[in-house]
């Protein structure tokens, strides 16, 4: 029997809850994005246990680790006082740990890769999306609508622009959850069918037998870059919602 390489991202009802016209179970994707939140909230926890070690343990390191990384982000980032800055830190923090951690969970074999399903990234960056968008309002009021039409435009010219910045604005939550998806879908994809293929060369014998190495060291050099690019799009995702951020904070 030939497995198809999206079988891993089937969606699998482990308690099924139907409330009405409602399909609310408790899948796979609900266990894993569980199970991701309490791996990240018992690490720090235990990291930060009596305040830390003087000497940090490589567990310590780690999480201490993200944190300088996040909050070099957000200070490179986002322009203004050191208070507003920490005033969305966490946000960011917790944003760019979910990620890390959901995409590097999904990198262990049999495990369930949550962000390779578009709804969940859509939803993500839908709701960061809405609610820069509020903090946009709230900074500068109607103002903020002088985002839609950049400096110096001709007035003949400002109509066309305000359409194209308005659809530009608006196509930002889309492209975020598009891109962490589709690279987190096609990467896992083509590591499962290299697999297979390296396994059914394995399974015939013979000369095939030998020749199976070459697609096993193609799938042991794609599991690295898969790796970097769990990493990659979890940063990526998090530098631009730093830079949404900025815009609505600062305007452009």
């Amino acid at each position: 029997m030939v497995c198809s390489p999206l079988e891993q991202f089937a969606i699998i009802p482990l308690i099924p809850i139907h409330i009405g016209n409602f399909y609310l179970s408790f899948t796979n994707s609900s266990l894993f994005m569980l199970l991701t939140i309490s791996l990240v909230l018992l690490l720090v926890h235990f990291v930060t246990l009596n305040g830390g070690h003087l000497v940090p343990n490589a567990w310590q390191s780690f999480v201490e680790i993200i944190y300088d990384f996040v909050l070099n982000l957000v200070n490179e980032q986002i322009s203004g006082p050191s208070s507003m800055k920490q005033r969305f830190f966490p946000l960011i923090f917790v944003t760019f740990t979910f990620l890390l951690f959901c995409n590097l969970i999904g990198m262990i074999p049999y495990s369930f890769t949550v962000t390779s399903h578009f709804i969940i990234t859509l939803g993500l960056s839908l709701s960061l999306f809405i609610g820069i968008t509020i903090v946009g309002f709230q900074t500068h009021g109607l103002h903020f609508f002088s985002i839609l039409l950049p400096q110096g435009v001709p007035l003949s010219l400002a109509p066309f622009l305000v359409l194209l910045e308005l659809i530009s604005y608006c196509f930002r939550a889309l492209s975020l959850g598009i891109r962490l998806f589709a690279n987190m879908m096609a990467g896992h994809s083509l590591v499962k069918i290299l697999s297979g293929f390296a396994w059914t060369m394995l399974s015939m014998g013979g000369i095939m037998y030998l020749a199976h190495l070459a697609p096993f060291l193609i799938v042991f050099a794609l599991t690295a870059l898969e790796l970097g690019v769990a990493i990659l799009q979890a940063y990526v995702f998090t530098i631009l919602i730093c830079i949404y951020l900025n815009d609505a904070i600062n305007l452009h």
